[in-house]
């Protein structure tokens, strides 16, 4: 009985082995949507440059890998290491896709400028205080859709508009301390 059973078995798997080939299944894109500057790597200290401490201009950043159903992306750097809570130095959304990079001390053509926590629509270079390095952490968000906002909105509005439509993310973290 045992016997019988092993050979239905065997049969039943040949004949799946040379059944008709199922339909092929699309590739998917492996590849993760990455940020680099060509001025640090991740966990890295910033030159001095880029802080409030040198020139105060932005770091130059490339984009890579943007997925094929992206239809905007959204930038924003953070310092999560202040006494105070988290601190927004910059933020841009509805970067164009065509955007592969930003050029040190510009923002993109055709983006958008939030409101930052200095205030201002515009980098704002790392100031820590003495002590311990602060992280500097520049995210990068692919979304399936353009938001919504107007020039100025802050951080709080463009993450609660991001909310379903973040399709791919990564992050670059810098740091800086004095």
């Amino acid at each position: 009985m045992k016997k019988a059973v092993v050979l239905l078995l065997v049969a039943l798997l040949a004949a799946g082995a040379c059944a008709a080939p199922k339909k092929a299944v699309k590739k998917m894109d492996t590849k993760k949507i990455s940020i680099k500057s060509p001025a640090f790597k991740n966990m890295e200290y910033l030159p001095v440059k880029f802080t409030a401490d040198g020139a105060g201009v932005n770091p130059a950043l490339v984009f890579e890998n943007i997925p094929s159903n992206a239809k905007c992306l959204v930038l924003i750097m953070d310092d999560p290491d202040t006494h105070y809570g988290t601190f927004t130095h910059w933020l841009i959304f509805n970067l164009p896709l065509k955007t592969k990079s930003i050029k040190e001390n510009s923002a993109p053509a055709g983006a958008v400028m939030g409101m930052n926590n200095g205030g201002v629509l515009k980098y704002v270079p790392p100031s820590p205080p003495a002590g311990k390095p602060h992280r500097y952490i520049f995210k990068l968000y692919a979304l399936d859709k353009m938001l919504d906002l107007k020039e100025g909105a802050d951080k709080e509005m463009v993450m609660k508009a991001m909310q379903g439509h973040v399709i791919s993310q990564t992050s670059l973290t810098g740091l800086y301390k004095r």
